[in-house]
């Protein structure tokens, strides 16, 4: 199945709805990441986040999550836009955890309880907006709707999820996200609560061969799910060699010289996506000279 996002009504409008299949997305991370189990997940959920998050944009605007925790997988980024397009990095790619008490893949334990959750949002405006919240779980589908409840005002409600095999490859991954809309009866929410308590895991659905919009009419039995947008998602990053020129060249002249004296090149390496570009002499002494300017 390809990858893909689905933006719906339910409940006569009252519940926006938004659900995504992942995988193939989330496993382009993880073998250019060579992640290990854990940090897969963590990575894959965060992944799934800001997809969600990003479908909620219009098409050239983009946002950035940073899950800055106190656990082991240290930092962890993610860009995404209003296309589907979605690009991702951790600190520490290679963790693995015993499970935790539920038998489950330790993602708290790899991201830590404590921390700062942020969203940053380029909307094209002169200035980015940008919202902030305490780490309140490190299970990260937790933290999500946290951030949406308090930064946002939007009550939600969001399930990540990602299915690890036994070799770190990605067998499932994909998520959902419910939001509340103003003038929501009591009996809608309290029958979306009951709901996703009995939900099984997002990635055991996908995984089962259930689509996006199936995982919704799941979430959503009796609410009468009303499909408006299919979005195709996919890893994709938009570094390329004349970006890292323009970093090279804020280093200054001075560090650009001991570059070409020690190192006779340099290469840069993408922490979003491992692509490497390398520049010979004569390039960085085009750059020296672009950077004394």
């Amino acid at each position: 199945m390809k990858d893909y996002l689905v933006k719906a009504l339910a409940y006569d409008g009252y519940v926006r709805g938004y659900a995504v299949s992942a995988t193939h997305t989330v496993a382009e991370a993880q073998t250019r990441h060579q992640t290990w189990n854990t940090a897969s997940a963590a990575l894959g959920r965060s992944m799934v986040g800001g997809l969600l998050l990003g479908s909620t944009l219009k098409g050239e605007d983009k946002l950035t999550v940073k899950i800055q925790g106190n656990g082991p997988a240290g930092a962890i980024i993610v860009d995404s836009n209003g296309h589907g397009d979605v690009k991702g990095y951790i600190k520490n790619p290679h963790i693995s955890l015993p499970l935790n008490a539920a038998g489950k893949l330790d993602v708290r334990g790899a991201v830590g309880d404590q921390g700062i959750f942020t969203v940053i949002k380029d909307l094209g405006l002169k200035e980015p907006f940008s919202g902030q919240t305490p780490i309140v779980s490190g299970e990260l589908g937790e933290d999500f709707t946290y951030y949406l409840a308090v930064s946002e005002q939007i009550p939600s409600a969001v399930g990540l999820s990602v299915l690890v095999e036994t070799d770190d490859s990605i067998r499932a991954a994909g998520g959902f996200m419910l939001q509340i809309m103003p003038g929501a009866s009591e009996e809608i929410i309290e029958a979306i609560e009951a709901r996703l308590k009995e939900l099984p895991r997002v990635s055991t659905l996908i995984d089962e061969g259930q689509t996006p919009e199936e995982i919704l009419m799941t979430l959503m039995p009796e609410a009468g799910v009303e499909v408006l947008e299919k979005l195709h998602v996919q890893f994709k990053c938009d570094c390329n060699k004349e970006k890292f020129a323009t970093a090279i060249i804020t280093l200054g002249a001075q560090e650009i010289q001991a570059m070409i004296d020690e190192d006779h090149g340099a290469e840069a390496v993408c922490a979003f996506c491992g692509n490497k570009y390398h520049f010979d002499e004569m390039e960085l002494a085009d750059l020296k000279k672009e950077a004394s300017a």
